[in-house]
């Protein structure tokens, strides 16, 4: 059962740096402190549905435990009476790899927080001070191993075509979270919004982002990658709503992004077993999992349309037998 969550944003609160693709407001829509009465007001709406029951209250945005003390102590009040009373599993937060130390580990403990993601977006030093991050590659280590170490459920965010970042340091980061064995992995793709220093660059031509097309094919490697290492890839491309639309200026955005990265990883699986096994051109069946026929097709079938143009005519076919990113394909000259 898929459980709601309760989301709220804690837009750019606590947070030391501006860091150069930061716009808090645009990405969370919100322009207003998060306050102990939205808190009550949000977890109220939600446990109107049933399946609320199981979930997490999240304060996502910004840099939670960098917040003034009393105030992050103050929220996560006004969500831990909803986790003592059973209504919720956790709480969820996430913040800067330079903002844990035993001391927030026992403090987030005693506030019934369950699960806690950073903000690595990089491990390559040189990117991450380009970006103005004010942290290192090492903070993020020794956050993880820290909440590891305290039972924590641990997660690693990373951002792709970052100024200064190439795909290979992409690639590399993505190995350096796999040593680091988090629970949980969130994929960012950059994407240019007005009033960052990101923004400016790109209008001075300092700074190329990447296309929908490219951080695909690029996020697509990472997935596997990550799915290989079996560690949960939750979110891949930035949410739509707040104000992402209206602040967007340029780079990898698009609602289904996810989709368009797995759409990817089936191409190349179908192509690969192909080619190992010589099968020659004409009717085709692909079998793949239920929940692997929409991006095995493609958006507006773009898959089987660049199968057809290697001379397959392809029919999608579900087969609840089969993995995650795996798939067979049968000649069927009945078809």
């Amino acid at each position: 059962m898929r459980h709601v969550n309760v989301a709220l944003f804690v837009p750019h609160v606590g947070c030391p740096n501006q860091c150069s693709f930061c716009n808090q407001r645009a990405i969370s829509g919100k322009r207003t402190q998060v306050t102990p009465d939205d808190v009550e007001k949000a977890v109220q709406i939600a446990l109107g549905n049933p399946d609320s029951r199981g979930g997490e209250i999240a304060f996502f945005g910004g840099s939670f435990t960098a917040i003034e003390r009393q105030t992050m102590i103050s929220l996560l009040e006004a969500a831990y009476r909803f986790v003592a009373d059973g209504s919720f599993k956790g709480i969820r937060i996430s913040t800067r790899p330079d903002a844990i130390d035993e001391e927030i580990c026992s403090l987030l403990k005693s506030y019934g927080v369950t699960a806690v993601e950073l903000g690595a977006q990089s491990l390559d030093d040189n990117v991450l001070a380009l970006n103005r991050r004010g942290h290192t590659v090492q903070d993020v280590v020794n956050a993880t191993k820290m909440l590891k170490s305290a039972g924590f459920e641990t997660g690693l965010q990373m951002m792709t075509g970052l100024y200064g970042s190439t795909d290979s340091d992409s690639i590399e980061t993505a190995r350096k979270i796999i040593k680091l064995q988090p629970d949980t992995v969130r994929i960012y793709p950059t994407v240019v919004l007005e009033s960052t220093h990101l923004c400016e660059l790109y209008r001075s031509g300092e700074y190329t982002p990447q296309t929908v097309e490219s951080a695909a094919e690029l996020c697509a490697t990472l997935l596997e990658m990550f799915d290989d290492a079996g560690i949960n890839v939750i979110r891949t491309g930035l949410h739509s709503g707040g104000d992402v639309e209206g602040e967007y200026v340029a780079g990898a955005y698009h609602p289904a992004f996810k989709e368009i990265c797995e759409s990817k990883i089936y191409l190349r699986k179908a192509l690969e077993f192909i080619k190992a096994n010589s099968i020659p051109q004409g009717k085709i069946e692909i079998c793949v999992s239920p929940k692997a026929v929409s991006p095995m097709t493609g958006q507006k079938k773009a898959n089987i349309l660049a199968l057809h143009e290697l001379g397959y005519d392809a029919k999608i076919i579900a087969d609840e037998k089969i993995e995650k990113y795996k798939l067979y394909i049968l000649r069927n000259e009945r078809l």
